[in-house]
């Protein structure tokens, strides 16, 4: 098993012509900071060019699969639009552009050539959400939980689970769960169709279908995924597109900010719609 090391967020190693990527933090939770947004769009090129890998697993490490965006972590990124308001233009110009690195980085998931199958344990939140969503196959153990949380604190989802959830689990549902924002357990995601198996072992088990894809003509696995991608890739970039410019003129309000102190206070947030 060869591993690749000069990561600080993410674990890549190689099982034959399978890669696994295995999601590490450093934040608790392995939540998203920094360090993962700029090297998930790296890793997934490099696997994309690499003829020997013909299938990705995606997991997280210790007992969750990600507490979604590090908001202390990214706080820098907000601050400026924050501070101004949202009244400086270039700010605001600066700011969707920072959206939308963060958005390619998680389509990076679905534009890799390689089926990419998302194994999920524990917790998987806000962004963890809209990285499996990027997946092609997604299992989870009896005890994974999900949140598309990001109502909860001001946020209109906008790295993907808007765009790709109706196609997976339909409208009604996704509708129900964004802007409800609550937490749901395995067995709900099974029976939406957001992961299509419960394992115990959901990370073995993730190995045996990497393994039975890799198995398979590579160009033929790829076009499957190409063709199944046509037309809902871009959609879904259509609809990202839309949300960088919601997110640039709305995100900086007194709610947003509301909601960053109830998170830093550990308490409800009250929201005014200000």
């Amino acid at each position: 098993m060869k591993t690749e090391s000069d990561l600080r967020s993410l674990r890549v190693t190689h099982r034959g012509p399978v890669a696994e990527v295995q999601l590490l933090g450093p934040s608790k939770g392995n939540a998203m900071g920094p360090d993962f947004w700029a090297e998930l769009p790296r890793v997934f090129a490099e696997l994309d060019a690499k003829e020997d890998v013909r299938a990705v697993l995606l997991y997280g490490s210790g007992d969750n699969f990600s507490y979604g965006l590090d908001l202390p972590g990214m706080e820098p990124v907000f601050r400026p639009l924050l501070e101004s308001r949202g009244t400086d233009a270039r700010l605001r110009s600066d700011f969707r552009l920072r959206i939308k690195a963060l958005q390619d980085a998680v389509s990076s998931v679905a534009r890799c050539s390689k089926p990419v199958v998302a194994a999920v344990e524990g917790w998987c939140i806000g962004g963890g959400v809209d990285v499996i969503t990027a997946a092609d196959i997604r299992v989870a153990s009896p005890g994974a939980r999900f949140s598309i949380r990001e109502v909860r604190v001001g946020i209109v989802a906008d790295l993907g689970s808007l765009q790709r959830l109706p196609g997976i689990i339909g409208s009604g549902a996704t509708r129900h769960l964004a802007l409800t924002g609550e937490d749901f357990d395995a067995a709900r995601a099974l029976e939406l169709g957001l992961v299509t198996e419960l394992a115990d072992d959901v990370v073995a088990r993730g190995r045996e279908l990497a393994a039975q894809i890799a198995a398979n003509p590579p160009l033929v696995v790829q076009g499957v995924k190409q063709v199944l991608n046509q037309g809902s890739e871009a959609a879904a970039q259509s609809g990202l597109d839309y949300v960088q410019v919601w997110n640039t003129a709305f995100l900086p309000s007194r709610d947003f900010a509301e909601a960053g102190r109830a998170f830093a206070e550990r308490r409800p947030a009250v929201f005014t719609g200000d």
